[in-house]
C-alpha cells in the first residue's frame, strides 16, 4: 500500500544534488517501461550520486511490489 503514496507522517525530499542523469535516466527507464524490478539498481544509483535518506533507499530495496505511481520514481522525476 506505501507504494504509491509513501509515508504520509514522513513525506520524503529529494536532495536536487541526487538527482543525476543517471539516476533520472533510470528512473524515467522505470516509469515507462514499468521495469521495477530494476529499482534496487535505482537504490545504488542513488547512493553513488550521494543520497543518504535512508527510506529512500530501503524502499528502492525493498520487496515491493512497486507499480506504477512509486513514490520514489515519481519523486525523481517530480511527478508529484
Amino acid at each position: 500500500m506505501r507504494d504509491i503514496p509513501g509515508n504520509p507522517f514522513r513525506p520524503a525530499t529529494l536532495d536536487h544534488r541526487w538527482q543525476s542523469t543517471s539516476v533520472r535516466d533510470l528512473a524515467l527507464s522505470i516509469y515507462d517501461n514499468r521495469s521495477f524490478d530494476q529499482m534496487p539498481i535505482l537504490a545504488d544509483a542513488l547512493e553513488d550520486s550521494g543520497c543518504n535518506n535512508r527510506e529512500i533507499i530501503q524502499h528502492c530495496r525493498g520487496d515491493g511490489p512497486h507499480v506504477k505511481g512509486c513514490w520514489v520514481v515519481e519523486l525523481i522525476l517530480g511527478k508529484e
